[in-house]
């Protein structure tokens, strides 16, 4: 842990210089022999200063986002809190952003812990004084896809909430664009959106407790 430490510091200090990103990971990476998990801690959650400060700055959480219409990055919220519920790595990043590093992404597929996890997302919102609209943009590639979006359309009509959901090609074309704050840890997204709610941070941090691993930047 210390060495990892050391080697946020420098990394984070490389990229305040203007190095570019995947060579400065390697060479701090090289420097300090970390293997392939610490060195994603380090993709993941470090970032140059100033580029995280803009991103703090969009980061609220969900009840000072109420009364807007709010649009999700499904697959990008459920396999966060997924990885979260096995216990995998989570790194609280420099930006503000709890992240996995569990690089599941594109071999994703619906499990019983998919099911619980989709249940922790959906009761976190019903929590909320939430009168506007919700919707969820599903990774349409990725296995399944369609029929998360159905169930997870009947998992919230059972709470009350007023939720679509719907498997897109690219939910990143539907979030960029949306009128409304929106729920995704892509650092694309953050970067093109005004405000954005780590809602998964959120659930992890208050509901299941967990405290990600922190690498010594200003949260």
């Amino acid at each position: 842990m210390p060495d990892l430490r050391d080697a946020a510091t420098d990394f984070r200090y490389l990229l305040s210089r203007g190095y570019p990103r995947a060579a400065a990971l390697v060479l701090v990476g090289n420097r300090y022999e970390l293997n392939h998990t610490a060195r994603q801690l380090l993709h993941r959650g470090v970032f140059a200063p100033l580029e995280a400060a803009a991103r703090r700055a969009k980061l609220r959480l969900l009840p000072e986002a109420a009364g807007l219409p709010l649009g999700i990055d499904g697959h990008n919220v459920l396999i966060t809190l997924e990885c979260a519920l096995r216990d995998l790595p989570l790194v609280a990043a420099d930006d503000g952003f709890i992240r996995d590093v569990g690089q599941v992404s594109r071999s994703f597929k619906p499990s019983r812990e998919t099911d619980r996890v989709l249940a922790l997302l959906l009761d976190y919102l019903a929590a909320q004084p939430w009168p506007a609209p919700v919707a969820v943009f599903y990774d349409a590639p990725l296995s399944l896809s369609g029929e998360l979006a159905r169930l997870t359309m009947e998992a919230a009509a059972a709470r009350g909430l007023q939720l679509t959901a719907a498997a897109v090609p690219v939910p990143e074309r539907e979030l960029q664009d949306f009128p409304g704050p929106i729920v995704s840890s892509d650092t694309a997204l953050i970067d093109v959106q005004a405000v954005v709610v780590d809602l998964a941070g959120e659930i992890i941090r208050q509901v299941l407790r967990r405290r990600p691993l922190e690498l010594d930047a200003v949260s």
